[in-house]
């Protein structure tokens, strides 16, 4: 996500001037401005339409920030460990190949049904790890998150 640093530096200025409000709501040309400023940078809509809605001064000034240095936003601050992405990566593919064989033994299956083996798609990852680590790898590409919990490897 790059920005022109002419637009973060208005963006600043426009913030400044909101602060100076006894009342931040009431900036509506200042928000404005922010608005028109913001739909230029390269930042889902949503999140911008959100923090201008609301007229969040917090926020308007984190997205400011990430715009300024989208290296720092790129990793959360309570990113799990390099060790910990590589044990839980390590036991969510166990898991799916212990997944897969079970799915393709015949045990379990009754000899009248026929049709082709789908395969495994996705599982729920391991509980033994939280969510976060989890987003993690997804980040670093190594997973990739098909919804309702359930995650697969990622194509390369």
């Amino acid at each position: 996500m790059t920005c022109d640093p002419k637009i973060v530096a208005r963006l600043d200025k426009e913030l400044t001037a909101i602060r100076g409000y006894d009342d931040p709501r009431r900036a509506a040309k200042e928000w404005k401005q922010v608005y028109r400023l913001l739909q230029k940078a390269d930042l889902p809509p949503g999140r911008v339409t959100g923090v201008v809605g609301m007229r969040d001064v917090p926020a308007l000034a984190a997205l400011i920030d990430q715009l300024r240095d989208p290296a720092a936003a790129q990793r959360p601050v309570d990113a799990p460990s390099e060790e910990t992405c590589r044990r839980a990566f390590q036991a969510f593919r166990k898991r799916l190949s212990l997944t897969v064989l079970d799915e393709q033994s015949q045990i379990g299956r009754s000899p009248l049904s026929k049709g082709a083996d789908a395969g495994v798609a996705a599982i729920v990852p391991p509980a033994e790890w939280p969510k976060s680590v989890w987003q993690e790898l997804v980040r670093r590409g190594k997973l990739r998150y098909i919804g309702h919990g359930f995650y697969e490897l990622a194509k390369r």
